[in-house]
């Protein structure tokens, strides 16, 4: 081998890759499907992070998120869940309700599933159980049909003779009905008489609102949906125009300047979805992880859009609230 040779071989030599840790790593690949709007979701991603970090995995660091969103269009939701399963994500996220984890569920029976809030996850056949799901779904409850009629009881509390108190709920929604029932059988109880109003779109939502005006409904019952949540600047505005005192399930429309809202915190269940995530990547069965059940139920209010409204909160709310807003 003359000279000039032997340089040329050194020198691809010393070029080459030295071993695994000088090849590119592949990044882990995390599909995200959500009901809901990228927007009006930054602070529960946000806690999805959060969760995913805590577990030791960072965006861009060893996974990259692959975002769905359906935009309150749920019919939309099946199509990406396919979509997420032909690229081969090593898990799916399902956010905001029944429908995006029913939705991956049909997809795939094989590609772990973590939903991030479920009213019923037994009832409508996500999981076998809370404690032991089985099959490759798992994820957290939000309990939000059986806080209806807890909400209904504030409401009264709130306005003890009012003669007429609307719900409002999304048609779509797997837990309507459920909801419906709960709030009728507690109306029942105490002689309440009750509007049902029903919304899927941005125009019902205001027609609803008009029809509360014109049926003088004293106050309004929002029912839990994650298209409801994400239209809350939509539902405080015209609560606001309309004069109707209005109860929520999550403090995000109390934050966005609604009344008065009952029920666990959204965040938490998608920080957990994130630890959940993390767990499976390292190797953990979905349907050996529990599904996670709130502990914790909160009352917020905001005292500026009661004296907007000119309402005067009973101390007995006050005091029982875990943050009242200035």
């Amino acid at each position: 081998m003359n000279r000039r040779a032997f340089v040329a071989g050194l020198g691809a030599v010393l070029a080459a890759p030295r071993g695994a840790e000088a090849q590119p790593q592949s990044l882990t690949v995390i599909g995200f499907l959500s009901s809901r709007s990228p927007d009006e979701s930054a602070s529960v991603v946000a806690a999805f992070r959060q969760g995913l970090n805590e577990g030791g995995y960072v965006e861009t660091q060893n996974v990259v998120i692959e975002f769905r969103w359906a935009e309150g269009r749920y019919d939309r939701l099946p199509a990406m869940a396919i979509d997420l399963v032909n690229r081969h994500v090593a898990l799916i996220i399902a956010a905001g309700g029944d429908r995006p984890a029913l939705a991956a569920k049909a997809a795939t029976s094989t590609i772990p599933i973590v939903f991030t809030g479920s009213d019923f996850p037994v009832k409508v056949g996500l999981v076998a159980s809370l404690n032991r799901p089985g099959g490759n779904v798992t994820g957290a409850s939000l309990f939000t049909s059986e806080v209806e009629a807890k909400k209904l009881a504030l409401l009264r509390e709130l306005v003890p003779k009012a003669p007429l108190i609307a719900i409002l709920v999304n048609p779509t929604n797997p837990s309507a009905e459920t909801a419906i029932g709960d709030v009728q059988k507690a109306a029942g109880l105490v002689g309440q008489q009750i509007l049902l109003l029903r919304a899927s779109s941005e125009r019902d939502i205001g027609a609803a609102f008009k029809t509360v005006a014109e049926q003088r409904a004293a106050a309004l019952l929002v029912a839990h949906d994650p298209y409801f949540l994400s239209r809350r600047e939509q539902f405080v505005a015209l609560a606001a125009h309309h004069a109707v005192p209005a109860i929520y399930e999550f403090r995000e429309f109390v934050s966005a300047g609604g009344l008065m809202s009952y029920g666990s915190r959204i965040a938490e269940n998608y920080r957990l979805a994130g630890s959940y995530a993390a767990r499976i990547l390292k190797g953990a069965k979905p349907g050996d992880l529990p599904v996670q059940q709130p502990t914790k139920f909160e009352l917020v209010i905001n005292l500026k859009t009661a004296k907007a409204l000119g309402l005067t909160i009973p101390p007995s709310l006050l005091l029982r609230a875990d943050q009242v807003i200035e």
